[in-house]
């Protein structure tokens, strides 16, 4: 511990030394002594005798020890003694305990207690020892042994600190006199139980006049009223702590405050200069930057954002004005383009204004400002311009080549007004359907155009002032082609058309509809009609609404058999100027067919055979051994009959030009007498009827055949 070496604390030490050892001589006595009882005899030498053992003790109190002794010496601490003790040397004294030997040593005669060494009160505060008296001659205990505790008195030797020192603390800017700061507290080592040695006391070193300090509490206060951040933002206070409550002769400590001012929006935005110009040539683009304007703010974060704005008409319908975050610059842009033949300079009015404004400081004026800033317009020579922003034409189909389709016209928007020349860019487009005058900008044809094939054709014209190529500019153009009615009509012929076997006359079998390529206006307004000079009673063609047409039959009941498939040609007019007509052929199927209409079945022999699921190579082998093995049937019946029956069977048969002889006739080459056609008879007729069955299979084989080899 320290020790003040002060020659005013060295007379205190040693007056206080004196007084303890004045009082511990008298006060640290065992105040009880030995008394001669009634169970005691005083023996002849003057000693008594002990009856019974007396009640003897150590009445102790406490010992105290100053904490940092001076001096070569040892410090006295107090003094022991036993009732058994007559001062003869007999009683030997034995200390124990904490400190006993190094730090506390005793007379073992007359039971005085030295302190060897300096102690200190914050190291240790106090000691507990044991004591004991023992017969020297016997070494037995004349006392049981007791505890005593010696204190270390405390000395003010401990000045006062601040553990966590330095400190920082911030207060607003413009705070009214007493806003609290801040509050420091110091920290004695010393006994705050005894004396003075702990009480202290804050005072300012340094700081002053800006700020104060309360004496007990340690809060640390504003002492000047509206101190201004932007004139001083860090002020270094020095805080004193002095014990003693701050009498003369105290221990003292001292640390230091760092206090900033924090900002508020006490400034107003301003501008530097009042007025500003730019110059913006003409061709800069709209949306981009054109330049840049800025206030100043002397508050700092938010306080100094600023807000920009253009306030007069004329230069907020021209521009736009929008705060960059970073750098709180005003960023000006272009709104409409510029034109420096129609105006050359602008005006703007722009004004600067605090986004975050507080109340209290409304006093100190509007927090805005205002600036002029005048732009002027540059020339640039500039590329022609067009009269509209795109073109669309319209030329007829199938027109001659070279036929004018449209014009467009460009000007050079300069004073110079220079002359324009116009291209077609073929880059886009292979196909070369159009050229330019590049004078006129008149566009022709230079192929001829279908509507059918490509309905709009789109191209891109180019314009260069002949003073300077290199300024282009460019309009789309599209042409619309026309229709003209070069389509004739078609009959739509999706889907194939079956004739019931048993229809009607009256019946209808088929609506048919119409198909034009050309537009609406020379199309889709049909009429039906069979051909003049093809007579068909069978079929009747019927209109009805919406441009579609009914197949009517005119006959009752149809063969599958004797005849499948029928061609019917029909002729189609469209509603066109002039009117064209085209003639369809539609085929036509007869199939067997249920009472209610439905098609009961409508294959035919390639249907049929293919349902097997054969090959084209093997249903052509089927067919072939069936041939052959008919061909040998017919061959062999005819052969039979031929034998069986004579070709006259009786005179009833005879003809009227047939005449019965018995004469031999003249063979092969008599032929004269004899007409052969007339020579009939039911036999005759009876095989000719089979033979004609025999040919309806043979057809039924051979349309069968050759269905499977178109197939194949």
């Amino acid at each position: 511990m320290r020790i003040s070496t002060t020659s005013c604390l060295c007379h205190i030490l040693v007056f206080l030394c004196f007084i303890q050892r004045y009082y511990g001589a008298s006060h640290h006595i065992p105040a009880d002594k030995v008394t001669i009882a009634k169970n005691q005899t005083k023996l002849a030498n003057g000693e008594t005798e002990v009856h019974h053992r007396p009640k003897r003790g150590w009445i102790w109190n406490q010992f105290f020890v100053l904490e940092e002794h001076i001096g070569p010496d040892t410090q006295y601490v107090g003094k022991l003694h036993s009732n058994s003790d007559k001062g003869d040397g007999s009683v030997r004294y034995i200390l124990s305990g904490e400190g006993a030997g190094s730090i506390f040593i005793i007379n073992e005669v007359t039971g005085d207690i030295h302190a060897t060494e300096s102690l200190d009160r914050e190291r240790k505060a106090h000691y507990v020892l044991h004591a004991q008296a023992f017969d020297r001659n016997t070494e037995k205990p004349l006392e049981p042994k007791s505890e005593f505790i010696i204190k270390v008195q405390d000395i003010n030797d401990n000045a006062p600190t601040f553990p966590d020192g330095p400190f920082v603390a911030a207060v607003p800017e413009m705070s009214g006199v007493g806003t609290s700061v801040y509050q420091v507290t110091a920290t004695d080592a010393d006994d705050p139980t005894y004396g003075n040695s702990a009480r202290v006391v804050y005072s300012i070193l340094q700081g002053q006049p800006y700020f104060s300090v309360d004496p007990k509490t340690g809060v640390i206060r504003t002492a000047l009223a509206n101190m201004d951040r932007e004139a001083r933002e860090h002020y270094a206070v020095v805080i004193q702590a002095k014990d003693m409550a701050g009498s003369v002769g105290g221990l003292s400590g001292s640390t230091t405050i760092n206090i900033t001012l924090t900002d508020v929006n006490d400034n107003p935005p301003k501008f530097p200069q009042k007025n500003y110009q730019l110059y913006v040539p003409e061709s800069a683009q709209v949306g981009k930057p054109v330049g840049k304007i800025k206030a100043n703010d002397e508050d700092l974060g938010i306080n100094a954002e600023i807000k920009y704005s253009i306030i007069n008409s004329e230069g907020a319908a021209m521009f736009s004005i929008n705060t960059d975050r970073d750098t709180r610059e005003g960023i000006i842009s272009l709104k409409k383009p510029l034109n420096y033949e129609r105006k050359k300079t602008y005006t703007l009015q722009i004004e600067g204004v605090n986004t975050h404004v507080e109340p209290i400081f409304s006093y100190l004026g509007p927090f805005k400002d205002t600036a002029t800033l005048k732009i002027t317009v540059g020339d640039v020579d500039e590329p022609p311009v067009f009269s509209m922003d795109y073109y669309i034409m319209d030329v007829y189909e199938n027109a001659r080549i070279g036929r004018e389709v449209g014009a467009v016209t460009a000007r050079d928007p300069d004073s110079k007004n220079s002359h324009v020349r116009y291209f077609i860019d073929h880059s886009e487009h292979s196909d070369k359907y159009f050229n330019i005058d590049m004078d006129s900008g008149v566009i022709k044809t230079t192929q001829s155009l279908d509507r059918e094939e490509m309905p709009w054709h789109n191209i891109t014209v180019i314009a260069s002032e002949v003073d300077n190529p290199s300024l282009l500019s460019h309009v789309p153009v599209t042409v619309q082609v026309l229709d003209v009615n070069d389509n004739p009509p078609e009959i739509n012929k999706d889907n194939e058309v079956i004739v019931c076997e048993s229809s009607r006359p009256g019946q209808v079998i088929q609506t048919m509809t119409a198909v034009d390529k050309d537009d609406f206006a020379n199309g889709q307004r049909f009429s039906f009609s069979l051909p003049i000079l093809c007579s068909l009673p069978t079929w009747l063609i019927c209109a009805n609404e919406y441009n579609t047409a009914s197949i009517i039959t005119r006959r009752r009941q149809f063969n599958r058999l004797v005849q499948e498939l029928y061609e019917l040609p029909i002729v189609v007019w469209d509603g066109g100027e002039p009117a064209l007509s085209g003639t369809s052929t539609l085929t036509l199927r007869v199939c067997p067919c249920q009472r209610n209409g439905r098609v009961q079945t409508c294959q035919d022999e390639r249907g049929l055979l293919s349902s097997a699921g054969l090959s084209t190579g093997a249903l052509i082998a089927i067919l072939l051994c069936i041939v052959i093995l008919l061909a040998i049937v017919v061959l062999f019946i005819t052969l039979r009959r031929s034998k069986k029956e004579p070709l006259i069977i009786s005179e009833e048969d005879v003809r009227e030009n047939v005449v019965t002889y018995d004469d031999e006739g003249g063979g092969e080459e008599d032929t004269e007498a004899f007409d052969i056609i007339t020579l009939r008879n039911p036999a005759a007729a009876e095989e000719f009827k089979f033979r004609r069955d025999i040919r309806a299979i043979w057809d039924a084989l051979c349309r069968l055949f050759t269905v499977l080899i178109s197939r194949k």
